[in-house]
């Protein structure tokens, strides 16, 4: 393989899998899924699942994309050629491609807000007037698309500069970064009068919230937050050497997701709570009570660009990974159709992603099943495909994958392969697929999943 084509160094991964994951997954999504789905008990549910489910299916995903050393689609196809398997890295595609396109247009908003905020627009309203600022800007179609139109550009221009050159170098100095402002926002945020309050509704499980669709939206985020499911993880780890320790990796990626969105929850709760905001606002939670927040309390002013900086960072880390497995299951590592790939894949997502960037003006009363085109993409992927892609992988690493290949991957760079090999295994035989499968079977037959586990003990 090429050099161009491998990760340079080991945190050189961890930093690229780290945009993918830590990306909009956790500040953007998680709050306000948190905040429509009951707070505490979906943030129980949502460590759960992570910890359980997440992480095993994480490692599982590292071992067959550095095994293969091949593109979502071909890992599959290689490995599985005459079986319905091979279609799951083409699942993956898709999803990722239909992801991007709802994706791209949070990513727009970022760069309106910032905007907004960098020119003073924002310093001039009062608390009832963010939210509707935010509602105009992105009412108006021009600026939605183009906004969208801008962002997915400067994906594609990272994108097309290969995997160290591109995504790499920008990953090292954006991730710590993110990181770091994240920190000093929730910190300001415990200084507010409502941050018990918010605390408690973050981390106090009120088991009455639950319901079927909280159980599988909270698993949908624990796979939307790791970027599992659609092959994602398969093609960054094709580009990881045998020197990488897998488990590793994957254990501190997802220590870090949780802490992101525990650090994310914090920064934005407090503040809901503070100034009545409603926390089951939804899609827009972070536009609307964001500024309202920081408006309120010293240096308030700085902070509001600091954030939007934050979070343009977070969304093009992400963009990074979702647009690099498009393109990659075009080129087949064919490094000389990197660049014009990467910005036809980009125009043919901004064309989808049109829908989805006019589903809060022009086609605001445009609704399929109750959603908005937004909301419809966003749910299938996250809810649907995910799901079905995460049972689909956890069932072709036990049906297709030999055990021995699948040890000596796991235990390639690892310190404690030998250890945590047995448990990781016995967790995808007897934990994974099954718990994805009651998840789903709940969800198309409104099964009370809950109510099943307790009768058991």
């Amino acid at each position: 393989m090429s050099t161009s084509q491998q990760w340079s160094s080991k945190i050189g991964f961890l930093y690229a899998t780290a945009g993918s994951a830590i990306g909009l997954g956790a500040i953007w999504k998680f709050p306000y899924m948190a905040g429509t789905s009951g707070g505490g008990a979906f943030f129980v549910l949502f460590l759960g699942f992570t910890l359980l489910i997440g992480i095993p299916l994480l490692i599982g995903e590292y071992i067959l994309g550095r095994h293969s050393q091949a593109d979502a689609v071909t890992t599959f196809q290689k490995l599985a050629p005459r079986s319905l398997f091979r279609f799951t890295g083409w699942l993956g595609v898709i999803a990722c491609f239909l992801i991007l396109s709802f994706y791209s247009v949070i990513g727009g908003w970022s760069i309106l807000y910032l905007g907004s905020s960098l020119t003073g627009q924002l310093g001039q309203l009062n608390a009832d007037g963010y939210a509707a600022h935010f509602s105009e800007l992105i009412a108006n179609p021009y600026l939605a698309i183009g906004a969208q139109a801008f962002f997915l550009a400067l994906a594609a221009g990272i994108v097309s500069r290969g995997v160290q050159e591109g995504i790499e170098k920008a990953s090292k100095w954006m991730i710590p970064t993110l990181f770091i402002l994240l920190v000093i926002l929730a910190g300001y945020s415990l200084t507010l009068d409502g941050a018990q309050e918010g605390l408690a509704f973050l981390f106090s499980p009120d088991w009455g919230t639950v319901s079927n669709d909280v159980v599988l939206v909270a698993l949908g985020q624990s796979f939307f937050a790791l970027s599992l499911g659609v092959s994602i993880m398969v093609t960054l780890s094709s580009y990881a050497s045998k020197k990488q320790d897998l488990p590793i990796s994957a254990i501190t990626l997802g220590g870090m997701n949780i802490v992101v969105a525990i650090l994310a929850g914090v920064m934005i709760f407090p503040g809901v709570f503070t100034f009545n905001l409603e926390p089951s606002e939804g899609p827009t939670l972070i536009f609307a009570a964001v500024p309202t927040i920081f408006s309120q309390i010293p240096f308030g002013q700085v902070l509001v660009p600091l954030f939007f900086i934050l979070f343009f960072f977070a969304a093009l880390s992400t963009a990074f990974s979702l647009l690099e497995i498009v393109v990659a299951a075009f080129i087949k590592k064919d490094v000389s159709k990197r660049q014009k790939s990467s910005w036809i894949v980009a125009a043919l997502v901004l064309i989808m992603g049109i829908p989805s960037a006019l589903s809060f003006g022009v086609l605001a009363d445009w609704s399929l099943f109750e959603f908005s085109f937004f909301d419809l993409i966003d749910y299938s992927v996250s809810n649907v495909l995910m799901p079905i892609g995460a049972f689909l992988i956890s069932l072709f690493l036990l049906i297709k994958m030999p055990k021995t290949v699948l040890r000596d991957e796991f235990k390639q760079g690892s310190r404690f392969g030998r250890k945590l090999f047995v448990v990781w295994y016995s967790m995808m035989v007897f934990l994974v697929p099954i718990a994805i499968a009651i998840v789903l079977i709940d969800q198309l037959f409104g099964l009370n999943v809950l109510a099943i586990f307790a009768s058991l003990f």
